[in-house]
């Protein structure tokens, strides 16, 4: 065999290693790699596997912002970036209705809470007051300030 038959045989096995390559790159996905998924805030989402209150509390949060998004046809990432004004997002939603949103929302995570035994009775009752009569403003940037708040009432169990 000659040499150019060796160079043309040895390009051929390249050409055939690069394409099994790419067929098993674009076979695990890789015209999809880095796509970001955005979950359906309407849908349930895992529970969280630690216990304690300051997890209840990012869950009732969170599941608080997928209630309100549900409510408002949007996606809780879309939500949470609307609240600023400066972002300079557009909404389909004036004030008040992202308002009753976010408590509705709030609440009804507040509800899950309770039935799942994540919270008490009384934590559940002072919870809703606080989402009832807070300021929109304090609930939507006071989470760590919330989480503080409770943390002190009811971590002495």
């Amino acid at each position: 065999m000659s040499r150019r038959w060796q160079g043309l045989l040895a390009l051929g096995a390249l050409g055939l290693a690069a394409a099994v390559l790419i067929a098993i790159e674009l076979a695990n996905g890789a015209l999809t790699y880095g796509e970001s998924k955005v979950a359906d805030p309407c849908e349930q989402r895992e529970t969280f596997p630690d216990e304690g209150l300051e997890v209840t509390l990012q869950r009732i949060v969170l599941d608080g912002l997928d209630g309100a998004a549900c409510e408002l046809n949007t996606t809780r990432e879309e939500l949470v970036l609307s609240i600023d004004p400066e972002l300079g997002r557009h909404v389909e939603w004036d004030r008040e209705t992202l308002e009753r949103a976010v408590r509705s929302g709030l609440l009804e995570a507040i509800d899950d809470a309770e039935a799942r035994g994540s919270i008490g009775g009384l934590e559940a009752r002072i919870m809703r007051e606080v989402v009832e009569r807070a300021p929109l403003d304090w609930l939507i940037q006071g989470g760590s300030s919330l989480a503080d708040l409770f943390g002190g009432l009811f971590d002495r169990r």
